[in-house]
């Protein structure tokens, strides 16, 4: 067999290997889509909160107003925040123009329930595929980093979605005005959050990934402490993107937090380098 030969079949094993792990992370993502499939609703239902005044946001704003209507009356009356306090709540619907929209919607948020029902799968798939290249003692690690691969792909996506993503709609919902009415489209709205959802479940995986590579020594405290400013660099322009300057910067800011907590993750749980040996002094004869 030819050096070009040999080259060649390593690559090939490695292909099929790959197609391999990839057919089953889309039949285990299908079958969660159908588990999922009833609870799109409800999801949907959990999106849409920032509509309808429900958030932490515009509870917060009624305890501030009622702080300032206490201790500080001539700034509370001064501000006319009287109005502000007893504001009514603005019910917002969503739209939509075609006719199957909202079964598509519905398609794409059980394909992403149905993607982190199946969570433990992908990660297992992925750690199936790189294990021949560990030793003995990385494979036994297979669980817990599917467990907390897992974990943190789901608490980066509650994140988004209990504490990012009310931010964002209310900030868009403070623009309206007597002459100017939001008419939010099902599509829009449901796609912004489900690729938010997604990108921050990502963002969550960073000090996981951070975490094995170190401990397979790969990757170092002294190897990433010196790349911050790189990586605020590099979470500028993945949060440059999106169209607004304000999604940019509350994508920015949790991104190359991650990268920070990576960076003491290495530190703390990375694999140490043992020290050699000090060589004995030569005694002057």
């Amino acid at each position: 067999m030819s050096l070009e030969s040999s080259k060649v079949q390593p690559l090939i094993e490695h292909l099929t290997e790959l197609r391999k792990r990839l057919i089953i992370i889309v039949i285990t993502v299908v079958i969660g889509m159908g588990f999922a499939w009833n609870l799109a609703d409800d999801i949907l239902v959990f999106m849409e909160k920032p509509l309808t005044g429900t958030t932490y946001l515009d509870a917060a704003k009624q305890r501030a107003y009622l702080y300032l209507k206490e201790q500080f009356p001539t700034i509370y009356s001064r501000a006319n925040l009287e109005k502000e306090l007893h504001k009514p709540v603005k019910q917002h619907s969503l739209n939509y123009t075609a006719p199957l929209e909202p079964f598509f919607m519905q398609c794409k948020i059980s394909a992403l329930a149905g993607f982190v029902l199946a969570l433990p799968v992908v990660f297992y798939q992925i750690w199936a595929f790189i294990a021949p290249g560990l030793t003995r003692n990385e494979r036994r690690l297979v669980v817990p980093f599917i467990t907390v691969a897992s974990v943190a792909f789901c608490m980066g996506a509650m994140f988004f979605l209990t504490t990012i993503w009310p931010f964002i709609i209310n900030f868009s919902l403070s623009y309206e005005t007597e002459g100017l009415r939001s008419w939010l489209s099902l599509s829009s709205y449901v796609d912004f959050c489900l690729r938010l959802i997604l990108l921050f479940g990502i963002i969550a995986e960073l000090p996981v990934i951070t975490l094995m590579l170190s401990r397979f020594g790969l990757v170092s405290y002294q190897f990433l402490a010196p790349k911050r400013k790189y990586a605020l660099l590099i979470s500028a322009i993945i949060a440059a993107f999106h169209s607004d300057l304000v999604t940019m910067f509350v994508i920015m800011i949790p991104l190359y937090l991650m990268y920070e907590v990576s960076v003491w993750v290495a530190l703390i749980f990375g694999k140490k380098k043992a020290v050699a040996p000090a060589e004995p002094e030569l005694q002057s004869s």
